[in-house]
């Protein structure tokens, strides 16, 4: 799947968990989401695309999620 399409697909989920008062369950939350709707490839595409180019177009909590709670098999 193209990384431009996930980039968009997973910023739309951030921006839905972008009012949660509490910013660390909104990232548990992010990452929650992409690992029980997104296959393995499409995690493993977005985890390589903030590995090799530090998430650029994700929105920072995006980010954070996906370094601290993604589960990349």
């Amino acid at each position: 799947m193209d990384i431009e399409k996930l980039i968009k697909m997973a910023n739309q989920i951030g921006d839905f968990y972008e009012a949660y008062p509490n910013q660390a369950e909104a990232r548990v939350e992010i990452a929650g989401h992409l690992n029980r709707f997104w296959n393995s490839a499409m995690r493993k595409s977005i985890a390589n695309h903030v590995k090799d180019s530090q998430g650029v177009g994700l929105h920072t909590p995006v980010i954070e999620a996906i370094r601290q709670h993604l589960k990349v098999s």
